[in-house]
């Protein structure tokens, strides 16, 4: 999953998809995190794995570590991650 983060925001949210500037769809996260030593990939991690249902574990930033456009590996069950972000996003949008 393609991520694109603002570090130091006034509050951690995910904004939502979005497209970035060459098209490709991306989830826009927004964390308080300063964007030193790890802390914001952590925060994010922190936050999809919060508001996902999803050990920490599963989570992991695999490319753009030190950037603001992220890749993000989510391990699991195919079919299992599918149901839990379709009722993620169907708590959000009724």
């Amino acid at each position: 999953m393609r991520l694109k983060v603002a570090p130091r925001a006034a509050r951690d949210k995910i904004e939502g998809p979005l497209e970035d500037a060459d098209g490709m769809p991306v989830l826009k996260v927004s964390v308080t995190a300063a964007p030193e030593r790890g802390r914001a990939n952590e925060a994010v991690i922190a936050l999809l794995a919060r508001s996902w249902r999803l050990p920490k574990s599963s989570l992991a930033v695999i490319a753009g570590g030190a950037a603001r456009h992220k890749t993000l590996k989510i391990t699991g069950e195919p079919r299992a991650l599918a149901a839990k972000l379709a009722s993620w996003r169907e708590s959000r949008h009724g």
